[in-house]
């Protein structure tokens, strides 16, 4: 086939129950000009049966040995010929108008480089009323950023140029898991970000899917994550150690900051990050959040200091009335 504008790159590890159904629902698709890699990241049940069984002149098989989930997705990167790189989970579900949806945007926002959108959540092959209802908007998505992950990874299209641009998913143990958050900071930096206000994607919960294999994402690689892009939009050091601490205060790791944060600048940090992305009025309602975070943050360090809060790390009966105490507190700070 020509050169598609589409490549849509799917990892498979050990996946054979639900993989037949995350293929289909590609090959559904009402957008037709998309090649689809399904690289085999060295599975030992019938995944690569699965996969072979499908007799489209779209799919390219690719096997290799076990190299993780972030290696295996800059292989697939690699191969592909499209303008755009399309993510697909190996256990989820892309409605039929997905691919079109996200090419339109694409196309009519040039300097778009990362495109999600809305996902259903499905509990193993149940769908519930849960939804990932991420926010489209582009300052409200880099708002969010500044302390955790807006998009569903296997919802996303990429801008091919500006993944190579940025050097694609980092192998780096050091920094992933999570691989999707970390590169979506570095694209963010480069272009727009955005997420369709559809719901084009079934997410499914399930144990022992690609994503979870492995060791979890450490909350010490998230906070880094969260400085750095905390940094880069307030102009500062992402070892400033105000950036620091309200990266570990959102993420519940005050007992790691070598003393009293200065919950002023923080302040300060915060209004400036805002004002580098959201222009007003839109500013006003993200300056008001911030600004009750890093109230919210001060409260929680003054709560430290009472007794309650050190009998919270005792055992038996003691903790009990501890807890009540430390809730009452928690309720007393909220009514000031």
């Amino acid at each position: 086939m020509t050169d598609p504008l589409v490549s849509v790159v799917l990892p498979v590890y050990n996946c054979e129950d639900y993989l037949g159904a995350a293929i289909e629902s590609i090959l559904s698709q009402s957008f037709h000009s998309f090649e689809f890699i399904i690289i085999n990241d060295g599975s030992k049940d019938r995944s690569a049966e699965v996969m072979t069984g499908f007799q489209d002149e779209r799919i390219r098989i690719v096997h290799q040995t076990n190299q993780g989930l972030a290696a295996t997705l800059n292989r697939g990167i690699a191969l592909s010929r499209g303008q755009y790189i399309a993510r697909q989970d190996q256990d989820d579900l892309s409605y039929p108008e997905r691919l079109a949806r996200q090419v339109a945007h694409m196309e009519a926002h040039p300097d778009c480089v990362l495109l999600g959108t809305w996902a259903q959540i499905l509990e193993v092959d149940r769908p519930v009323d849960r939804f990932h209802r991420h926010p489209v908007d582009e300052a409200e998505l880099r708002y969010l950023m500044l302390f955790n992950n807006p998009f569903v990874h296997s919802s996303v299209m990429l801008r091919k140029e500006a993944v190579q641009q940025v050097g694609g998913y980092t192998t780096d143990p050091e920094r992933q898991p999570p691989e999707d958050f970390e590169l979506w900071s570095r694209l963010s930096r480069v272009g727009q970000v955005a997420n369709i206000g559809e719901v084009l994607l079934a997410y499914r919960e399930i144990p022992g899917s690609m994503s979870r294999v492995g060791p979890s994402p450490f909350r010490r690689r998230l906070i880094m994550i969260c400085a750095e892009n905390l940094a880069a939009a307030a102009q500062v050091s992402p070892d400033d150690p105000d950036v620091v601490a309200i990266a570990s205060l959102t993420h519940g790791e005050a007992e790691a900051l070598p003393g009293r944060p200065d919950f002023s600048r923080m302040e300060s940090l915060m209004l400036r990050a805002i004002a580098s992305f959201a222009p007003d009025p839109q500013a006003l309602s993200l300056r008001q959040d911030a600004l009750g975070r890093i109230e919210a943050m001060r409260a929680g360090w003054m709560m430290r200091d009472s007794a309650a809060y050190g009998l919270l790390h005792t055992v038996g009966p003691v903790r009990n009335v501890a807890k009540r105490i430390w809730r009452l507190l928690q309720r007393f700070r909220r009514t000031r």
